[in-house]
């Protein structure tokens, strides 16, 4: 019958949940998709197993009888699994910094949960290491393009500061405006920086623009008064450099946060790294 546990896993979600809705955001589809995935089952049974109406989801007499062997089937794979994935690493890729506390919890509660461990994997390009399958998951800031066949996860938004030297002007006044950004001259991460020319209009944008490879040319940028930065908040918290200093960005829209992976990659413990990531996202 070629039934896949896609099919099961749908079902079992819908029927312990009664919902379409609520089952399609526990499992990181659409709901027209998880409706799909479920009439699927239901042909190649060619049974009815779910009864839908504008209100309810209720199991069919025959749906309740093969639920309770379509969660067997699952808990013995998820027992055989357990026994393998002491052995298991997902690869998590980032460029920079880590959301905090999300990256603590997250870990914590997926190697609590799978018994797998997760390896954190640096790289100035995250997306272009999951394109060539070096990690698993690609953590990433701001609107990117994702490579094809792959699949984003939001995981929400995170507000921006202004940084600046501790001998900048800026320093000095305490506050800047989004609309104000325009006329100090502005450091760029050209490669994984969520803040740069693109981020304005083109009649807005900075008259000078400082370009930068990475995390660390960008901040020694800074540093050195070459101009200013403009970074999530979470720089604040984990940077230490001494010739720095934060000052408080007023009318910035937020940065996205958000995770890609490949949907070609059937690999279970992503779903599961995902399910914990939503889970402990602010």
């Amino acid at each position: 019958m070629d039934v896949e546990l896609r099919h099961l896993r749908a079902f079992t979600c819908v029927a312990r949940l009664r919902s379409f809705s609520r089952a399609a955001e526990e499992l990181l589809i659409t709901q027209p998709a998880l409706s799909r995935t479920i009439a699927q089952l239901e042909g190649k049974l060619n049974v009815r197993l779910l009864e839908r109406s504008s209100r309810h989801v209720e199991l069919t007499d025959t749906g309740a009888e093969f639920l309770v062997h379509a969660e067997r089937v699952l808990a013995a794979l998820d027992e055989a699994l357990a026994v393998v994935s002491h052995r298991v690493t997902l690869r998590l890729g980032f460029s920079w910094l880590l959301p905090d506390p999300w990256a603590q919890h997250t870990v914590s509660r997926f190697e609590e949960s799978t018994g797998a461990s997760v390896a954190l994997a640096r790289t100035d390009a995250p997306l272009q290491a999951l394109r060539q399958h070096a990690v698993d998951v690609a953590l990433v800031r701001g609107d990117v393009d994702v490579p094809k066949g792959a699949r984003v996860v939001r995981l929400g938004d995170e507000p921006r500061i202004a940084v600046c030297s501790e001998h900048c002007a800026l320093a000095r006044l305490g506050r800047l405006d989004w609309s104000d950004v325009r006329h100090w001259p502005l450091v760029v991460n050209t490669v994984s920086g969520t803040t740069g020319p693109w981020s304005w209009p083109a009649d807005q944008r900075p008259d000078q623009i400082i370009e930068t490879a990475n995390y660390d040319e960008w901040l020694e940028s800074v540093a050195a008064d070459r101009g200013i930065g403009i970074v999530p908040e979470v720089a604040q918290r984990r940077s230490r450099h001494p010739a720095l200093r934060f000052v408080p960005l007023t009318g910035a829209p937020p940065s996205p946060v958000s995770l890609v992976y490949l949907t070609d990659a059937q690999h279970a413990l992503i779903h599961r790294f995902l399910d914990a990531a939503v889970q402990t996202a602010p």
